[in-house]
């Protein structure tokens, strides 16, 4: 890649400046060096120049939440194939939660992860570390270690900290740290091994339904204990209308809590269990790529978390990114694991919202940078930002580029995805990390300035 990049006539957003115009942008050395009107910018040698006319030019994607699977279960997924395929959706930095084996709870797993992105990684891997040790519930993880070895929050996603006592003290040492508690709120007495939301369809189907109140309890549980502790709280997947609900109460409380959503849960209902919600026959029922926790909501949660999202409650649209081998999948209902393959279909999803006029364009690249990089601690001010100076992360995505979904099209390992044929309108085409673009279309158009 040349030392001087240009993207020109782009509609660049960026809401941590207020930006919203149609003009150019200038990368050099792996910086943003400069912003202004179409071909007013400074003469360069070693140029590239791309043309960006008809595509919106963002700030790189932050996701929040997602799962490497790497070390242990390179079979689904590893950081080489996992952050080639967050680079496809247009994500530059990716935090990746500690259910791997060993999980992440201890300095030397994490520096696994560190060195295994510097050695194969294209994205920035940012590391979540565990509240507790081995995701057991029980005893805190050695906190101050892993901070020290460069997490930016710690969860135990995939678990919950069923102890009060002991996210108590979790909350009390991750704000001592400075760091965010990212809860996965489910009370598992209530959860109680059901397989989908608990309403008609599992009703229907004959499975075991999960309440809402399985995830309702322990967010109205953590952020009581968020306000007695002070400490920072950021509930991963929100799916109901009632979590939202908490969730505006104690902002208004003022409770240090945000929140996230996934496409998925912003897009999908529980019927989608029953085969695609268009054209049903060419699916059967119990589809097990619609199985993820927490389930698939009702019509009305999908409105609520919209809602949510638009007005600020929600501040983060996060993947949850969990890719399965074929195997885990191709088996019966009951046995499937949860999740969803979803880095190379986020963007296309979420702009269906946008075109069916559900949620602003501006809105949505905000949940995507602005909201994410300012939860991560974002001290350097380089992340969801293209500030002169700051490191060049940058997105660039056609709002109208149709696609239809081919799993088989994936990078990823998981091929794991409930949007398998749908069609999309919105699809990115180019992705820049520190100044080099690490995803290209064959629809972009680069040359070389002579």
């Amino acid at each position: 890649m040349a030392k001087n990049l240009l993207i020109s006539g782009g509609r660049i957003i960026d809401l941590s400046q207020g930006w919203d115009r149609v003009g150019d942008l200038l990368i050099s050395d792996g910086e943003i060096a400069w912003f202004g009107d179409k071909g007013k910018a400074p003469s360069q040698s070693d140029l590239v120049i791309v043309e960006a006319d008809g595509l919106v030019v963002c700030p790189g994607f932050i996701d929040l939440h997602c799962h490497l699977r790497e070390p242990g279960f390179e079979d689904k997924e590893t950081i080489a194939t996992g952050t080639r395929a967050a680079a496809k959706g247009g994500f530059t930095t990716v935090c990746c939660m500690p259910n791997t084996n060993p999980p992440l709870d201890t300095r030397a797993s994490v520096d696994y992860v560190r060195k295994a992105t510097e050695m194969e990684g294209v994205v920035r891997v940012l590391p979540v570390g565990c509240i507790t040790k081995c995701r057991q519930g029980k005893e805190l993880a050695e906190m101050g270690e892993l901070a020290d070895a460069g997490v930016i929050g710690f969860s135990d996603d995939g678990e919950p900290v069923s102890g009060s006592r002991v996210m108590s003290l979790a909350m009390e040492y991750s704000c001592d740290l400075g760091l965010p508690i990212m809860d996965h709120c489910e009370d598992k007495e209530l959860s109680n091994g059901g397989l989908v939301n608990e309403g008609w369809v599992s009703v229907r189907l004959g499975l075991k339904g999960i309440p809402a109140a399985a995830e309702e309890a322990f967010v109205a549980r953590d952020l009581a204990l968020s306000q007695l502790t002070g400490a920072r709280i950021h509930i991963c997947h929100v799916s109901t209308a009632g979590s939202v609900e908490l969730i505006r109460r104690a902002k208004d409380r003022g409770v240090a809590v945000t929140a996230e959503v996934t496409p998925c849960h912003l897009t999908l209902t529980e019927e989608r269990v029953m085969g695609p919600q268009e054209g049903r026959d060419k699916r059967l029922a119990y589809d097990t790529n619609a199985k993820v926790n927490p389930p698939l909501r009702s019509s009305k949660d999908v409105d609520a978390l919209i809602k949510g999202l638009d007005e600020g409650i929600i501040d983060v649209i996060a993947t949850d990114h969990a890719p399965h081998t074929l195997a885990d999948k191709m088996c019966e209902f009951g046995l499937a694991p949860f999740g969803i393959s979803g880095f190379e279909t986020a963007l296309g999803c979420l702009m269906s919202l946008v075109h069916d006029g559900r949620l602003n364009l501006n809105t949505l690249v905000a949940r995507l940078t602005l909201g994410p990089a300012g939860i991560i601690g974002n001290k350097s001010g380089e992340l969801g930002t293209l500030k002169t100076g700051c490191g060049a992360d940058v997105t660039l995505f056609d709002p109208g580029g149709e696609w239809v979904v081919s799993s088989q099209d994936f990078v990823s390992k998981g091929k794991n995805t409930p949007f398998e044929g749908y069609q999309f309108k919105g699809k990115v085409v180019a992705t820049i990390v520190a100044g080099r673009m690490v995803y290209q279309d064959e629809s972009v158009k680069v040359r070389k300035k002579r």
